[in-house]
């Protein structure tokens, strides 16, 4: 089910279809070191790991991480959403793609769609965004959505630092390119 478009971009629902996608995606070294190691091994795990994690958060809040994918191709490069976290307060979003795939603008692209959606359609009074400590990529994908940091926060008492991103008051969400 597509959700938005952008110029260069689709992004729609993640099904058990993209299954080997998310085991490249989520055994990448950039998503291991700077997201977290899943657990997500083989086309079964990640079934699993679309069913428990985005289906449910779609039939639960409506929205989630959805598949990105290169218009007019149907080529998976990452994935982009938004998450309610049970230890946050507010929405955020969320974002991987392939490294293959960075520096290109689609992060950007995805990222701005995403934000404009939740704002606009979703009606959402505020998104946020975590990364860790050392991942300057996505700090500067953040600052360029008009989001900055805020501080240090720990996701559950077991869980490292990590940075907390959120809106300056006021601020508005960058018009998606295109």
């Amino acid at each position: 089910m597509k959700i938005l478009e952008t110029n260069r971009l689709v992004l729609r629902r993640l099904s058990t279809d993209d299954a080997d996608f998310i085991v490249d995606l989520l055994n990448q070294p950039s998503f291991l070191k700077y997201i977290g190691d899943k657990g997500v091994r083989t086309v079964e795990d990640a079934s699993q790991f679309i069913v428990k994690g985005p289906i449910a958060s779609y039939e639960q809040f409506g929205f989630g991480l959805y598949l990105v994918e290169l218009q007019g191709s149907a080529i998976p490069i990452g994935i982009c959403g938004l998450l309610k976290r049970e230890s946050l307060d507010d929405v955020d979003i969320g974002f991987a793609f392939l490294p293959q795939f960075w520096s290109q603008g689609y992060g950007f692209e995805a990222a701005s769609a995403v934000m404009d959606y939740g704002m606009r359609t979703l009606k959402l009074e505020r998104i946020v965004a975590i990364a860790s400590v050392d991942n300057d990529g996505s700090f500067r994908l953040l600052e360029k959505l008009g989001l900055g940091f805020e501080r240090l926060i720990r996701l559950a008492e077991d869980e490292p630092e990590i940075k907390l991103f959120t809106q300056a008051a006021g601020s508005l969400v960058p018009s998606p390119p295109g």
